[in-house]
């Protein structure tokens, strides 16, 4: 069964795992404002939410040997994903561990196997590709990175483009603002601001 990327907008504002408030923006750890919000670890407890992008995730896997999630927030996912195609789940530390066995990659050996990350957001995707080097260090074929949401930033697009991992999100920015629209959650106003902060985030914070 194919999910579409409304599908998942729409259940992730249902779910709050995103949420918008243009005038009273939010607070990274960075420090940078930003009009929304995005915390995917809301759906760790939503089964139904949780069911929806499980589903989302498998056709967009089936072609992986193994499944990995970088640690922490791509564990769950590559395990429910993995559970459901019957398929090697691993996962990938920021970090070798300084003790036992000084592993990065835990779970599924990876050499010589095709491999499809999957993460709950994208945002510079650091962590993203951290674990994909690590892979590839391991002699997997990163074969793509999947996550549930990413904020579309031209930066990260780069990021993942000079890595050579195809970045592949089950919903978008543009995805979520157009269902926010449609059910008179988000005024015109409201998403040309919201815009306005995705193309230019920085900027943005400077304006407001």
């Amino acid at each position: 069964m194919s999910i579409d990327p409304y599908t998942v907008a729409q259940t992730l504002l249902d779910a709050d795992a995103v949420l918008l408030r243009p005038d009273d923006p939010f607070t990274f750890a960075s420090g940078l404002l930003s009009p929304v919000y995005c915390d995917n670890r809301l759906l760790l407890g939503n089964v139904a939410a949780r069911r929806t992008i499980t589903a989302a995730f498998a056709p967009r896997c089936d072609d992986a040997e193994v499944l990995a999630g970088p640690a922490t927030g791509g564990i769950p996912w590559a395990a429910w994903v993995a559970e459901q195609l019957a398929l090697p789940m691993a996962y990938v530390r920021g970090s070798a561990k300084g003790h036992g066995r000084g592993q990065q990659i835990e779970g599924a050996a990876v050499a010589g196997r095709r491999v499809v990350l999957l993460e709950d957001t994208i945002s510079t995707g650091e962590s993203a590709l951290v674990a994909a080097e690590a892979l590839r260090d391991s002699g997997a074929e990163v074969i793509r990175c999947g996550c549930i949401f990413t904020w579309g930033w031209s930066a990260t697009a780069t990021r993942f483009e000079t890595a050579n991992v195809p970045l592949h999100p089950l919903a978008t920015l543009p995805d979520l603002l157009d269902v926010a629209a449609t059910a008179g959650q988000l005024s015109a106003a409201h998403r040309t601001l919201i815009e306005s902060w995705a193309n230019d985030p920085q900027g943005w914070q400077t304006n407001h």
